[in-house]
């Protein structure tokens, strides 16, 4: 099968329908931010920015606070593609930075999420921090691989949008410890199912 047949076949995830709503009402606030001479690069690092203080905040036992500033970090997160798109200042450095900005904030609230349970001499919840870190790159990597392949591969179970949600609920209702188990179960899951994915689309047209 092949990969037009797949995403033909494939139903709209909840990342889709959501990033399809949201656009519509985050684009006006992304319109007057522009007109302020805020460039979306700005807002990428306004951004991260936000998120590394969220992790220290986590990470010094203010977790609702943390999630308050988590979200907040979310919104410039979205801000900063509407604003490239709608002002047509998409570049190809913009797309990097931003890749790798969403990179580090994964890392760091994840560190922040761990670091209390680290402090409090409790393994296991640690233990499923960095699992979850590494679950969460491959998710990441898994798609840019096959990007770089000429693949697309959006598919999976938890896409950012979906893991953003999780942590955002554990930290402002103070649920860290089942959000642990599911990223570390779930992003692996998601990392798989991508693996799968890129097989099935290539394996009848590549040669040895």
């Amino acid at each position: 099968m092949t990969a037009n047949e797949l995403k033909e076949n494939r139903p709209s995830s909840f990342s889709d329908w959501a990033r399809g709503w949201s656009t519509r009402l985050i684009a006006p606030v992304a319109i007057a931010l522009g007109r302020t001479g805020l460039t979306p690069n700005m807002l990428t690092l306004i951004g991260l920015g936000l998120i590394l203080v969220a992790a220290v905040v986590i990470a010094l036992g203010h977790t609702t606070w943390g999630g308050v500033l988590f979200i907040l970090s979310g919104i410039f997160d979205a801000l900063d593609g509407t604003l490239a798109r709608m002002t047509n200042r998409k570049t190809r450095f913009g797309a990097f930075l931003d890749s790798t900005s969403d990179r580090y904030a994964d890392a760091a609230i994840l560190f922040g999420m761990m670091f209390p349970f680290l402090r409090a001499g409790q393994p296991t919840e640690v233990i499923l921090a960095f699992v979850a870190v590494i679950g969460t790159v491959l998710v990441s990597y898994t798609r840019a691989r096959a990007e770089g392949l000429g693949l697309e591969c959006k598919v999976g179970l938890l896409t950012r949008l979906e893991r953003f949600l999780i942590i955002a609920v554990a930290l402002v209702f103070n649920l860290v410890t089942p959000a642990l188990w599911m990223l570390a179960a779930l992003t692996h899951f998601t990392a798989i199912q991508r693996i799968v994915y890129v097989w099935r689309i290539t394996r009848g047209s590549d040669q040895p």
